[in-house]
C-alpha cells in the first residue's frame, strides 16, 4: 500500500531547504524543479537536486520530483537530473492528455535504461490542473501503469477557466470531486490541492476534512507547520480503528451463522460497511509498517 497522506514541497535551488527537509514529517519529499524556481535557477535546481538525491535517501526519505511540462522545453533535462536509484517518482505537471504521460514515460524508460535501473521503477503523481485535465481525469488516471497518484491543481484550474480563486473554494468544488472520482475509479491515490494560506491551521484542517469526504488520501504541503495536521486527519484515529475492528469482528461471526448481514450499536453491519471497515483497518496498518 502507497501510503502518501503528506508530501511537501521543497524549493529545488534551496540545498539549505533541502537539508532541512531531512527532520520533516512528511511521507513524500517534493523537491521542486517547477513553480518555486525562477527561470534563471532551473539548472542550478536539477544541480541541487541531484546532489541531495542520495542524501535524502540515506534518510529513509520516499522523493517524487517535482518536474517541469513538457510544454517549457525544460522536461527532458529535468528528467535526466531526477531519475536515480534513490527516486520513488516524478510529480509530472499539467496532464491534460495521455500523450502527456506516455510521451514523458519515453523519457523516463530512457534514463531507467540508461541508469540500468528496472523499466517501470520510477513512479509517476500526475498534476490535473486545467479544464481539459480534469475532463480526461480517467483516462489520464489510466494512461500508465507507472500513476500511483493523481493530484487536483486549484491555481491553474482557475487560471485556465478565468475563475477567481477565493478562500471558500465553491469555484473548484465539481472538478475536485471529478479528480478524486477518477483516481479513484482508476485505482490511484487522490491528492488533494494545496492550501495556501499556510498560517491559518484552522482553515487548513477544514479544508483537509472537506477533501477526505470527497476521498482523498493524500494533500500537497507547502509549509512543514501544515504537516502534522495533514497526517493526522488522513489517518485513522483509534476510535476509527477499533469500531473497524468491531465491525469485522460481528461480522464474520454472523456469517458463522450462516447470516449475511447483522447489527452493531442498531446500525446494520453488511457487506459495504465491512468492506469500508477493513479499508480502515489496512490503511492503519499501512502506517504502522511505513513508519
Amino acid at each position: 500500500m502507497n501510503i502518501m497522506r503528506s508530501l511537501m514541497f521543497v524549493p529545488g535551488n534551496r540545498r539549505d531547504m533541502l537539508e532541512k527537509s531531512l527532520s520533516f514529517r512528511a511521507d513524500i519529499i517534493v523537491p521542486d524543479m517547477q513553480d518555486s524556481v525562477p527561470l534563471s535557477e532551473k539548472q542550478s535546481a536539477r544541480d541541487v537536486i541531484h546532489d541531495m538525491l542520495p542524501v535524502l535517501a540515506e534518510a529513509q526519505k520516499k522523493i517524487v520530483v517535482r518536474v517541469n511540462a513538457r510544454s517549457t522545453g525544460l522536461l527532458e533535462d529535468d528528467i535526466k537530473a531526477a531519475v536515480s536509484p534513490h527516486t520513488f517518482g516524478l510529480n509530472i505537471v499539467n496532464i491534460d492528455t495521455p500523450e502527456d504521460v506516455v510521451i514523458t514515460e519515453r523519457l523516463v524508460a530512457e534514463q531507467e535504461r540508461m541508469q540500468g535501473l528496472d523499466h517501470g521503477s520510477i513512479k509517476f503523481i500526475i498534476y490535473l490542473e486545467s479544464a481539459l485535465g480534469v475532463t480526461n481525469a480517467y483516462i489520464n488516471c489510466m494512461s500508465s501503469d507507472r500513476i500511483i497518484g493523481a493530484a487536483f491543481g486549484a491555481e491553474d484550474f482557475t487560471v485556465d477557466m478565468g475563475v477567481n480563486r477565493t478562500d471558500e473554494g465553491k469555484e473548484i468544488l465539481v472538478p475536485r470531486s471529478m479528480v478524486a472520482i477518477a483516481a479513484t475509479a482508476a485505482g490511484v491515490v487522490p491528492i488533494d490541492v494545496v492550501y495556501a494560506n499556510f498560517r491559518d491551521i484552522d482553515g487548513l484542517e477544514k479544508d483537509v476534512i472537506a477533501g477526505k469526504n470527497m476521498g482523498y488520501k493524500g494533500k500537497f504541503a507547502i509549509h512543514p507547520g501544515q504537516l502534522d495536521s495533514i497526517n493526522v486527519l488522513l489517518s485513522p484515529n483509534e476510535e476509527e480503528i477499533e469500531y473497524a475492528r468491531r465491525v469485522v469482528d460481528v461480522f464474520e461471526e454472523s456469517l458463522s451463522e450462516g447470516r449475511g448481514a447483522t447489527s452493531l450499536d442498531g446500525k446494520m453491519i453488511d457487506y459495504p460497511v465491512v468492506k469500508r471497515a477493513q479499508n480502515v483497518l489496512d490503511i492503519a496498518k499501512g502506517i504502522e509498517q511505513t513508519f
